[in-house]
């Protein structure tokens, strides 16, 4: 039985993002690349993994991974 690969959404707010490179230059699987002017740019979607490598190392706050499937601040009360 095959497992099913996992899908996430990279979300980045443009409005915080100072265009530091960092997520861009870490990602594992070079899903984040950069346009002409040095922003991230999602080139790649369905090859992350979800390590959330750009998330928690922006200084900015700028990038969000979520799991596709799942639901944000849902509650399961079974």
């Amino acid at each position: 039985m095959k497992k099913e690969k996992k899908l996430y959404e990279q979300l980045i707010f443009r409005d915080w993002c100072k265009a530091c490179g960092i997520c861009s230059a870490f990602c594992p699987k070079n899903v984040i690349g950069r346009n002409e002017a040095g922003e991230p740019v999602i080139e790649n979607p369905d090859a992350c993994i979800g390590c959330r490598f750009c998330e928690l190392h922006c200084p900015d706050f700028a990038i969000t991974i979520i799991e596709q499937g799942k639901e944000t601040g849902a509650i399961n009360n079974g």
